[in-house]
């Protein structure tokens, strides 16, 4: 993994090639201009070929291990120096939008279900029955799905081919609504704003950026040491958002000055998942432990606030959780288990693991697979390496419905905002299918 980051550090080789100062050089022959009369006289040091240093510097040059006086330090403090971090740009124009993002062209019974927030449907508890929609324009594997909250006919997905496409899923024009190559290396996570157009995004290219998707520019780049492989808008405030590395580190970000605020610290491996809980004062993340040789820190419950963990033995068997979701409305929440199974855990101190409830029929093997709760909570939902969506009896934790989808492994499926009949699916190949 370092060998691909140190692809996007070579700004600092570029400076090599800039014009050094000039040396001032002393003369090798003789002058026919006389000497001045302080050559007579023994000097105190040896002469150095650097400019006198009571001279004036010269503006623009600075000599490696000059001294600068308290003058020269004056001058250089008086000069106007941007407020803003690096780690915040100006909006700037990625891409011009690909399609219509608006709900003009939908069908009207789609149209219809979702101006209704389809309530006799969530009443019913209505299951996906066949694939609807697929979507293709990523050309490697995709990573994450997410719906809009506030423009549910629109889907966002984040793939290794370095893009962001964002869908007007039953458009019946043209279903490709945005499409932004912004990173210059994979995407890994991308999320919506609860408010507006906007979409942040992160990947292996040491960044999370904040696209408004409507005008098609960047409002803000937030720039790390590390890749990050995880990024979540806090609940509550649509200003701060989570973001999780792949060297461990933890950090809430405030969007409006793109600078850190928090800080969670703890020696953990590559952070693979991070989730709000439903009060939003704590967050649950799940890292990769297996280069340590043991289980411990592997899921951790944290205090938003004071910074601190709340627990960090919440799972001690030995595999490592590439997804963890927290139930709507129950104190327990969920992780995708490399063990080929679903676990579930309470959210109440001291975050013991259920030993007695799995959802286990699908396969993991190493994939980034995630799952998540039906709308109607009824149900947990998984992906799964042989290409299928898997759907469980949250109480009872059995296998209800079995739903292929690709040949390769299935690795996230979003549930829709309003509709509870529709999920989003992603596979290892590129693909996307909606059901419904």
């Amino acid at each position: 993994m370092e060998s691909l980051f140190e692809a996007y550090s070579n700004a600092s080789e570029d400076d090599e090639d800039e014009p050094q100062p000039k040396r001032l050089a002393l003369p090798s022959s003789p002058s026919k201009r006389p000497k001045p009369e302080r050559s007579k006289f023994p000097p105190k040091f040896q002469p150095s070929p650097s400019p006198d240093f009571n001279s004036e510097p010269q503006k623009g040059i600075m000599v490696p291990g000059r001294y600068v006086s308290k003058r020269e330090r004056a001058l250089l403090g008086a000069a106007p120096v941007s407020t803003a971090p690096d780690s915040f740009l100006n909006p700037s124009v990625l891409s011009s939008t690909v399609g219509n993002l608006s709900d003009s062209d939908l069908p009207r019974d789609i149209l219809s279900l979702l101006r209704s927030r389809a309530k006799d449907c969530l009443q019913q508890g209505m299951m996906p029955e066949r694939m609807s929609v697929t979507l293709d324009c990523h050309t490697k594997a995709v990573n994450a799905l997410q719906w809009s909250p506030s423009n549910a006919h629109l889907l966002a997905s984040a793939a290794m081919d370095h893009t962001i496409c964002v869908w007007n899923v039953w458009n019946t024009e043209q279903k490709l609504a945005f499409k932004s190559n912004i990173h210059n290396a994979a995407v890994k996570n991308v999320q919506w704003s609860q408010e507006g157009l906007s979409i942040l995004s992160c990947g292996y290219d040491r960044a999370s950026r904040l696209i408004d998707v409507e005008k098609g520019t960047e409002v803000g780049t937030f720039k790390e040491d590390q890749g990050v492989a995880v990024v979540k808008f806090h609940p509550n405030n649509p200003n701060l958002f989570l973001s999780g590395g792949l060297k461990g580190s933890l950090r809430m970000w405030d969007t409006r000055i793109g600078k850190v605020v928090n800080k969670y610290n703890r020696r953990l491996g590559p952070i693979l998942d991070v989730e709000f809980t439903p009060h939003s004062n704590q967050f649950i993340s799940s890292s990769d432990v297996s280069a340590s040789n043991s289980s411990e820190s592997s899921i951790i419950v944290w205090d938003i606030t004071r910074e601190v963990p709340l627990s960090y033995q919440v799972y001690m068997e030995a595999y490592t959780c590439p997804c963890v979701r927290c139930h709507p409305f129950d104190p327990v929440f969920i992780a995708q288990s490399n063990g080929d199974y679903v676990a579930i855990f309470s959210l109440n101190p001291p975050f013991k693991l259920d030993k007695y409830k799995r959802y286990e029929s699908h396969g993991v093997s190493g994939f980034p697979i995630k799952c998540n709760f039906s709308l109607d909570t009824k149900q947990i939902i998984s992906g799964s390496s042989d290409g299928s969506v898997y759907f469980y009896d949250y109480k009872s934790s059995l296998l209800v419905r079995k739903q292929k989808a690709f040949e390769h492994a299935c690795i996230d499926v979003a549930i829709h905002p309003i509709l509870p009949n529709v999920i989003a699916s992603c596979s290892w190949n590129g693909n996307i299918a909606v059901f419904q």
